[in-house]
C-alpha cells in the first residue's frame, strides 16, 4: 500500500472543503462589554469577492442589509444578514446532517434571504422552518438573534431541525464550525477551529468584554492552531502552510452583527464588517437607517465588485504570492506579521481599532438620541 498516496489524497480532500467552510459565534449579552448580543461568522467560500447590498421592502416584507457574492447580480443568496425588525442571520455549512440523496443543495442563501424578508424573532424563525416546502435544499448551522436579545442555533437539514439556544449555554456563547451538534459523531469539518476559538474567547469570556473587535480583529486574524497549541505568527516562520487556521485563503469576509439594548429602536442594529480577506480587511459599520450602506462596500465597482474588498483581495495576493504547483497553500506570515509591526494585519489593526473606538462614540450617541 502506497501511505504516500493515501496521505496526499487526505491533503487533498481537506483542501478541497478548505473553500466551504465557515466559523461562527453567537454570544449572550451577559457576557459582553455592553450587554448587547453578537452574531458573527468568519466566511470561508469560493468567491473571494463578496459585497454588502440593501434590499428594500416589497410587498409588505422587511428591509435588510446582507453580505452577498459579488456574482450575485439580483442579490437573491444572502449569506449573513440584518433586517429592520432587528432579526439577524448567518450561516455555516455542515457535513454531517444530510440523510437522503436529494441532489438539489446549497439553498442556504436563498433560505436567508426569504428568512430576513419575513422574521422578527427566533420563534419566527423557527416556524418558517416548519412550514416552509421540503426539501429545504440545505445542511446548515443557521445562527440567529432578535431585538429581544434572544440567540439560537438551528441544525437544519432537508426535512428536520434541531434547536440550540443561547440561554441554555453554560457560559453564554454558542459556537459552531462545519459540523453539527446533532449530526452524526466525528464526521464533518471544522474541529480544530471551534477549538482554536474556545481557547481565543476564553480570556473574554471570564472577563465579560467581547464586543465586536474581539472577531474581527482577534480572531479572524490569529493564525492560532489548538492541535500545535502555537501560533505562528508568534514564531519564526516565514512561510505557513494554510490550514486549520480561522482565517484562511478561501476567507472572504468577517461579519459582527451587534443587536439592540432593551427598549432600544432596532434600527440601532449595527453590522460590522470586514470585507475580503480579514487578515487585510478594512473594517467599516452599516445600519438600516438613512440607506446607510458606503459605496466602498457595494457591488458598483468592475464586474459587480465591492472597491473594499478588492483593496483586500490585492493585499492577499501578495500574502498569497506562490501561484505556481501548490503554492497557493502556502502564505507569507511576515506579510502580515512581522517584527517592525509592518504587517498589514498589524498596520490595518490599527487603523481598524482606531475607527472602531470612533464610530462606536458616535453610535453611542445615536442611541442615546433615540
Amino acid at each position: 500500500m502506497n501511505y504516500n498516496i493515501i496521505a496526499l489524497l487526505v491533503i487533498s480532500l481537506s483542501i478541497a472543503f478548505n473553500g466551504i467552510c465557515c466559523t461562527s459565534a453567537i454570544v449572550s449579552g451577559k457576557i459582553t462589554k455592553n450587554g448587547r448580543p453578537l452574531l458573527w461568522k468568519n466566511r470561508d467560500c469560493g468567491e473571494e469577492n463578496n459585497k454588502i447590498e440593501r434590499i428594500t421592502s416589497k410587498n409588505g416584507r422587511f428591509e435588510y442589509i446582507a453580505l452577498f457574492n459579488a456574482s450575485d447580480k439580483f442579490n437573491k443568496e444572502a449569506w449573513a444578514g440584518m433586517n429592520s425588525m432587528g432579526f439577524a442571520i448567518m450561516n455555516t455549512a455542515s457535513y454531517n446532517l444530510k440523510d437522503d440523496n436529494i441532489k438539489e443543495m446549497d439553498k442556504e442563501g436563498i433560505i436567508m434571504s426569504e428568512a430576513l424578508s419575513k422574521c422578527v424573532t427566533i420563534n419566527d424563525f423557527e416556524q418558517f422552518i416548519i412550514n416552509h416546502k421540503k426539501p429545504l435544499g440545505v445542511e446548515a448551522n443557521f445562527g440567529v438573534i432578535d431585538a429581544n436579545g434572544d440567540g439560537a442555533y438551528f441544525e437544519v437539514n432537508n426535512t428536520t431541525y434541531t434547536k440550540y439556544r443561547l440561554e441554555d449555554s453554560n457560559d453564554g456563547i454558542l459556537i459552531r464550525t462545519n459540523y453539527s451538534y446533532s449530526g452524526r459523531q466525528d464526521e464533518g469539518y471544522g474541529y480544530i477551529r471551534e477549538q482554536n476559538a474556545k481557547h481565543l474567547l476564553a480570556r473574554h469570556i471570564l472577563a465579560k468584554d467581547i464586543e465586536p473587535i474581539t472577531f474581527t480583529e482577534e480572531l479572524s486574524k490569529t493564525f492560532y492552531n489548538s492541535l500545535l497549541n502555537q501560533d505562528v505568527a508568534k514564531t519564526d516562520a516565514e512561510w505557513v502552510f494554510d490550514q486549520d487556521y480561522i482565517p484562511r485563503n478561501s476567507s472572504s469576509a468577517s461579519i459582527v452583527i451587534e443587536g439592540i439594548a432593551k427598549n432600544e429602536t432596532p434600527e440601532l442594529t449595527t453590522m460590522w464588517i470586514a470585507l475580503g480577506y480579514p487578515p487585510c480587511s478594512e473594517l467599516r459599520a452599516v445600519w438600516l437607517d438613512n440607506n446607510n450602506v458606503p459605496n466602498e462596500l457595494r457591488g458598483i465597482a468592475n464586474n459587480g465588485t465591492a472597491q473594499l474588498c478588492n483593496d483586500a483581495v490585492a493585499r492577499k495576493n501578495e500574502v498569497f504570492s506562490i501561484t505556481r504547483g501548490s503554492g497557493n497553500k502556502y502564505l507569507n506570515i511576515k506579510m502580515l506579521y512581522n517584527s517592525n509591526g509592518t504587517g498589514y494585519a498589524q498596520t490595518l489593526g490599527a487603523i481598524n481599532k482606531r475607527y472602531y473606538y470612533k464610530t462606536l462614540k458616535e453610535l453611542e450617541s445615536k442611541r442615546l438620541d433615540k
